[in-house]
């Protein structure tokens, strides 16, 4: 429990439904869903729609989603992959015939054709009781009749003024006084309160055909790209077979590849051989720990996870034990390692995680993304649909598992998560942060598995990530200095990030009593609300 008299929150505690998300009016959403009868996945469409609107920076429909569903709060886990691919054209062979051998954020050719309608769509239809057009009204309310701007929202406004402003659609749209908007201002969003309209009236079909694709697939080929109006109007999402692994007399669930989550796990594989350090969680003994198992890691990500339709990636031999040991036993408990070689890979995207339990105990662990802040920073015309950069996921090697080529889906860092034990659903829970996601889900489950945190101390606590896009150790000013000294001295190089690390909400199942306990991360705007 935290020590009251310091600035923090408590978890929220709730008898019958929760839900927690990183934006206010985004939670409200989904409780005001609950309250009306609707199941934990219509909250979480609710709430996510919402976010689309006011949280724009990070999530919309122009992006991609995942989705775990564990119906009445069992063990039986449905995992749906909402994940875009790359346009039919996009092959190596037509990139290097010209003479481009990087995919860049602000082209047509780091946007792939969008999943998150698609997975909305099919998930309300299959799993929800209520229809998708009610479930986006109050996100078509938001956009139509404005909301103000909310403290973090408006600081990555300000972070991406530079990159909007390039771009006179995102320009016309984020920056209406021709500045990044401060706290409090009310924004509109008209062109995306109609492309939500007609969604709402038409289900998928009223983005993936007809006037919001014309309009999408239009712009980029305008630009050079290599969508099609049969790309889109193709497009499925599908259900995959969760991964997961023990950790802790618990079980952990993943999508597998072409997400991350499988990385996570190795993680808690990894850090499952240690026992918590007598110095405490943020003790130098313990922080060179993680960042060792996580440089390690995500060394094995880079190498093998990808599409697996297009790939071969070792999932079976990526959590085994014995690769666990090898990992673990190759870490110096006094010392860096100095061998790792680094990769050239995405940087600080954004993305929203939502998780809802409803009455039935249905839980719904959600997370939907256009990567970095303002995807590609690109907005289609007419429809308002700021457009993902995944593409940038892929590499242009022929020889390299996630080389692009036609309706492949690139790496995905986005990865929502479910822990069970003895047959139920215990846990709905995510952290957000682009690459870091995989080392916060370890970092939050040992926090509250290792040290006994509660659910909101585990997301509070100070965070840092060995960063494979530039071989340092990205943390929080909120370290002991003393404590980064002492890690210094061991080898590690660190640098502050640009923004706060991640973010995360969790709702747990307390078995003794039935209750709720929800928590949300103090680095967004959101928070758990229950009833």
């Amino acid at each position: 429990m935290r020590d009251l008299e310091r600035p923090g929150r408590s978890p929220a505690h709730a008898p019958t439904a929760m839900a927690a998300t990183s934006h206010t009016l985004s939670t409200q959403a989904a409780v005001d869903v609950l309250r009306r009868g609707g199941n934990a996945l219509d909250a979480a469409i609710a709430a996510v729609a919402v976010q689309g609107v006011v949280e724009p920076g990070s999530t919309g429909i122009g992006g991609d989603c995942f989705c775990l569903f564990a119906k009445g709060g069992t063990d039986e886990i449905v995992a749906f992959n909402g994940s875009g691919s790359a346009p039919s054209g996009a092959t190596p062979e037509w990139f290097a015939a010209q003479g481009i051998t990087k995919i860049e954020r602000q082209t047509p050719h780091s946007v792939t054709i969008p999943g998150a309608v698609d997975a909305w769509d099919r998930l309300v239809r299959d799993h929800g009781t209520m229809a998708l057009g009610e479930l986006l009204q109050p996100a078509i309310g938001y956009a139509r009749d404005g909301f103000p701007v909310s403290s973090r929202v408006s600081t990555d406004f300000a972070r991406n003024e530079a990159i909007l402003s390039k771009e006179a659609n995102s320009a016309a749209m984020f920056l209406p006084e021709g500045r990044a908007p401060k706290v409090g201002e009310v924004l509109h969003f008209p062109k995306l309160a109609a492309t939500l309209s007609r969604i709402a009236e038409e289900g998928r079909d009223g983005y993936y055909k007809g006037a919001v694709a014309e309009d999408i697939v239009g712009f980029l080929q305008s630009r050079g790209g290599l969508h099609s109006l049969e790309d889109f109007a193709g497009f499925e999402g599908e259900y995959v077979t969760p991964i997961s692994a023990n950790f802790r007399g618990h079980t952990v669930h993943q999508c597998p590849p072409n997400g991350q989550g499988v990385t996570a796990l190795m993680l808690l594989k990894i850090m499952e051989g240690f026992d918590p350090v007598p110095g405490g969680l943020l003790s130098p003994e313990r922080i060179h720990l993680e960042i060792e198992a996580g440089r390690l890691a995500y060394r094995d990500r880079n190498l093998f996870v990808a599409d697996p339709k297009y790939a071969d990636v070792p999932v079976e031999w990526l959590l085994s034990s014995a690769h666990a040991d090898e990992l673990r036993g190759a870490i110096d408990p006094a010392r860096a390692l100095t061998d790792l070689p680094l990769f050239t890979v995405p940087k600080h995207p954004s993305t929203v995680y939502i998780t809802v339990i409803d009455k039935d105990r249905n839980c719904c662990s959600l997370i939907n993304t256009i990567y970095e802040g303002f995807g590609s920073a690109q907005t289609a015309p007419e429809s308002g649909v700021v457009l993902q950069n995944r593409g940038m996921g892929f590499v242009l090697d022929p020889d390299h598992p996630n080389c692009i080529a036609p309706g492949k889906r690139p790496l995905h860092t986005i990865i929502p998560g479910m822990v069970t034990k003895d047959g139920k659903a215990v846990m709905s829970y995510g952290v957000m942060g682009g690459q870091y996601q995989a080392f916060g889900h370890m970092q939050f489950l040992t926090g509250l598995m290792d040290y006994g945190l509660d659910i909101q101390e585990a997301l509070d606590r100070p965070r840092f990530f060995p960063d494979p896009y530039i071989g340092k150790v990205e943390i929080e000013g909120t370290m002991p200095s003393e404590t980064v000294a002492a890690l210094t001295a061991m080898g590690h190089q660190f640098v502050r990030p640009g923004s706060p690390i991640g973010g995360g909400q969790a709702i747990m199942i307390d078995q003794a009593t039935g209750m709720l306990v929800g928590g949300s991360d103090p680095r967004k705007d959101g928070c758990a609300i229950g009833y």
